[in-house]
């Protein structure tokens, strides 16, 4: 792309000298450079970075709308026919009432104080309490027999069988925060800090995923006994997840219903038979089973 050369004057004078298709060719040639770095602008100027190979961060304020991928389903904004609504309603039964009270006329400033209120206006707020952590003492009583002489304690809940810990529910919590929401380690403790005003440690929250999972154990072992030996067709998948640094493989196998999970650093059959699903996923291939 360079630059548009201009006739010199003399250049002119002899176009003009030669006759009029000279002073034409002359003027038409102008024009043409004219028209081409015109042109050659304008595309400099459109380049962008999905056009060409410039960067995104080159577009500035001048980069081009994003255009959506979706496509349009032709149904009106908002709720769709046969859709079930959540509207807040009112309870009949609010947990608190609060009365505001009427204590003086606004037009006359009279004391309205021992006039009893004719009607209610009412306007309900659903709202969460603020929370705390609630810590109970469980104390156990120790008494000596007056006959015998032996010592008697009275027994603790199930579950209670450390001077300090925590309780089932807020365990419960950290392994929900952790393992459904997928929040690192470090993001649970900050939300129980946010939440509740409580400090807890990476090492506690590991600690109650551990439990919940002893707790689930014989069910995963059902679950894969009904999918490796009663249903006829199973969906098997595998994802890429890390664990311990290392890239592992989350291995899922599944029905409508139940679905069995296993983490393995191999893939295939070779981590199926580890883990106890090839038997599910060989009858997925051959067909379905004979009847029984």
């Amino acid at each position: 792309m360079g630059t548009v050369r201009v006739p010199s004057d003399e250049e002119i004078g002899a176009a003009y000298d030669q006759g009029r298709e000279a002073v034409m060719a002359l003027i038409h040639n102008t024009l043409e450079q004219l028209a081409n770095r015109i042109q050659a602008l304008e595309d400099q100027i459109a380049k962008n970075s999905r056009n060409s190979g410039k960067p995104p961060s080159s577009d500035g304020y001048n980069r081009p709308a994003p255009k959506s991928l979706r496509k349009r389903h032709g149904k009106k904004s908002g709720g769709q026919v046969g859709h079930v609504g959540y509207t807040l309603q009112a309870v009949e039964h609010p947990n608190l009432v609060t009365v505001h009270r009427v204590e003086q006329c606004s037009h006359c400033q009279a004391s309205l104080k021992r006039v009893k209120a004719s009607r209610y206006e009412k306007r309900q707020v659903f709202e969460v309490p603020r929370v705390h952590m609630e810590v109970t003492e469980h104390q156990a009583e120790i008494k000596r027999c007056l006959h015998c002489g032996a010592e008697n304690r009275a027994a603790f809940p199930v579950g209670v069988t450390q001077p300090v810990q925590y309780g089932s529910e807020i365990k419960a919590q950290m392994v929900y925060f952790s393992q459904y929401q997928m929040l690192p380690l470090e993001r649970t403790a900050e939300v129980f800090e946010t939440l509740y005003g409580h400090s807890l440690s990476e090492g506690t929250i590991v600690e109650a995923n551990q439990e919940a999972s002893e707790q689930v154990v014989g069910v995963n072992i059902a679950i894969q006994q009904h999918l490796t030996e009663k249903e006829e067709v199973v969906h098997f998948d595998e994802t890429g997840a890390r664990a311990e640094g290392q890239l592992y493989w989350l291995h899922s196998a599944s029905t409508e219903r139940l679905t069995h999970y296993a983490i393995h650093p191999k893939r295939g059959s070779l981590a199926m038979d580890a883990i106890g699903t090839a038997a599910s996923r060989r009858a997925a291939l051959e067909g379905p089973c004979p009847a029984r």
